[in-house]
């Protein structure tokens, strides 16, 4: 019926069971009773201890039917099946651009309000995610831990590293669905696409002109940093 007759006396939200009601109760006063015995880390229900619990062991008992990728939760396992039946059900109301994970939405919805919340302590950079910080923090550090074996060049993140190689071996796994045309970046390929639909999804935050590509963007903002030398 949808009912939800359990209802927090402190924030509202309603609940079809009283248990779930007294679950989520605990999220207000901070309480977690359930402890890893391994590393001391606290839990609101037993259920989240026991996934938590699976990152020690190795255990992922969700298995996908389709390519056997396991998981260490369902909800993972959900997730990924979405890359299979290409449903993306999280939508963003400003431009319907949609996608498989809520996490990938909340990031793109800081792409149009400008927010950047996460900035870098020692030159005050901003960035829409953590995991962009982390790996700008890195550039202070002047480490390049990655090292392509075949030409020595060094690299912040493994990711940059991997890229450097497919240079050398040739491989383009990104291509374009309209042409044809291969690329060893994804970002490459998504600047390749605009070409075709002459779409400018890459605006400047400080005049607002929008351009086809991130490298135009790029060397657009370069002339704003010049005119203010």
């Amino acid at each position: 019926s949808g009912e939800k007759p359990y209802k927090c006396h402190l924030c509202g939200k309603a609940f079809v069971t009283s248990s779930n009601l007294r679950k989520h109760e605990k999220t207000h006063t901070g309480e977690k009773p359930f402890t890893c015995h391994l590393c001391g880390k606290g839990f609101v229900i037993r259920s989240s201890l026991r996934e938590h619990e699976r990152i020690h062991t190795g255990e992922k008992p969700y298995t996908c039917h389709l390519c056997g990728k396991a998981f260490l939760q369902n909800s993972y396992l959900r997730e990924h099946e979405r890359t299979h039946t290409g449903e993306k059900p999280y939508k963003c109301l400003l431009c319907g651009k949609a996608f498989v994970r809520r996490s990938c939405l909340k990031r793109h919805e800081k792409t149009h309000t400008g927010e950047k919340p996460y900035t870098c302590h020692q030159c005050g950079k901003a960035f829409v995610t953590s995991s962009h910080l982390r790996k700008h923090e890195k550039t202070h550090t002047g480490k390049k831990p990655y090292i392509c074996h075949l030409c020595g060049k060094g690299f912040v993140t493994r990711s940059d590293l991997l890229e450097h190689e497919r240079i050398h071996i040739g491989e383009k796994p990104y291509a374009c669905h309209l042409c044809g045309k291969a690329f060893v970046t994804s970002s490459d390929l998504r600047d390749h696409e605009g070409t075709h639909t002459a779409e400018k999804s890459y605006t400047c935050l400080l005049c607002g002109k929008a351009f086809v590509t991130n490298s135009d963007l790029r060397d657009h903002e370069g002339t704003h940093s010049n005119s203010s030398e």
